[in-house]
């Protein structure tokens, strides 16, 4: 095999014929968007990390050093990407501190998607971004109903529902893609402030309010109390009930602005779009960052912890070109040494 090549020692159709012909070439931060026009539509591009183009490995044909992973733009690509799953994970956050698991999220993510993107085609795209939030507000509503009023185990209740209102979405949908073509419908998902998507700002202000209230109002410590026990914190005088049923609420109202926000982005209503992979990357972001599966503990900045660390190593296995499938495997087991430690843990306080 010929010694690996620097980009600077070829022009750009010498690029091109020696990727064609297997050559290992190495091109380092800012390359790729020069001569990557001039590489074969059929060469196998892989990404790897090449340590000041001094090491490379072969992943295929041709082997292209990717830009730096910590570099602005990918971090604020990650944060675009990965907002509207932590949306459903702040949410998800006030659910599993009270003792209960919302598997209803990436169900109602797609709904109110296809809600948004049919509204917006008849009254206009801030109807339809209003009608998609009421609509997960709404599904959010049944399932507090569904675990408060009628007493059914939550864990059934949402996986139930998830498969209802999945049924609703691609009924909706006619099992086709809802496509929006007024441009303003795609404001939400694709705009900008001040440098960062309107995703992010969503992510952000949600965050950030769900933490103060969390930490600093008594409904935040009736949050805790129910999760911690739910008899005691009754006999205090706080309604359990009700505030298992906020939590639900807020938790549909989330993945609804999460599904519009996508829906948006790409001015299309998706009926399969989320699912449970959706709403397991969600309750792994909240059980990476340390809040207790059994409730009555956690915090909203430990969520963006584990949401941060679930997007650097998805991004950081992608830019490596790892299988998705080495991914969910690793992801698994993050999440079973993140329970385990749990585990431990209350059994020490014991």
């Amino acid at each position: 095999m010929p010694a690996p090549r620097r980009w600077a020692e070829l022009t750009a159709p010498e690029l091109g014929e020696s990727a064609a012909r297997g050559d290992v070439i190495l091109l380092p931060v800012g390359a790729v968007e020069q001569h990557g026009a001039h590489l074969p539509v059929d060469t196998d591009i892989r990404l790897a990390v090449a340590a000041a183009d001094a090491v490379a490995t072969r992943f295929g044909r041709a082997i292209v050093a990717p830009p730096v992973w910590w570099g602005l733009s990918n971090m604020l690509n990650i944060l675009d990407q990965w907002a509207p799953v932590g949306l459903i994970a702040v949410a998800a956050t006030l659910v599993i501190i009270t003792g209960n698991l919302d598997l209803s999220t990436g169900a109602v993510f797609a709904f109110s998607g296809v809600v948004a993107a049919l509204t917006a085609q008849s009254a206009g795209p801030l109807v339809g971004v209003l009608a998609g939030v009421l609509a997960g507000v709404l599904c959010g509503t049944v399932n507090a109903l569904l675990v408060t009023v009628g007493r059914i185990n939550a864990f059934m209740a949402t996986l139930a529902t998830s498969i209802i209102v999945g049924g609703t979405a691609t009924l909706a949908a006619d099992a086709k893609l809802i496509t929006v073509s007024d441009p303003a419908f795609s404001t939400l998902g694709s705009g900008s402030l001040l440098g960062l998507k309107y995703s992010v700002w969503c992510f952000a202000v949600f965050a950030l309010v769900c933490g103060f209230v969390l930490a600093r109002t008594r409904a935040g410590r009736a949050i805790y109390a129910t999760g911690g026990n739910a008899e005691a914190a009754t006999l205090s005088g706080i309604r359990v009930s009700w505030v298992r049923a906020a939590t639900f609420v807020v938790s549909g109202g989330a993945a609804a602005l999460a599904g519009v926000i996508v829906a948006s982005r790409v001015s299309t209503g998706q009926a399969d779009a989320g699912g449970l992979t959706l709403t397991f990357q969600a309750i792994t972001a909240v059980v990476i960052g340390g809040t207790s599966t059994l409730g009555g503990q956690g915090a909203i900045w430990r969520t963006i912890l584990g949401l941060g660390i679930l997007a650097m190593i998805d991004n950081g296995f992608n830019l490596l070109g790892v299988d998705a499938l080495y991914q969910t495997i690793f992801t698994g087991a993050i999440i079973l040494a993140a329970v385990a430690v749990d585990a431990w843990a209350r059994k020490s306080r014991q």
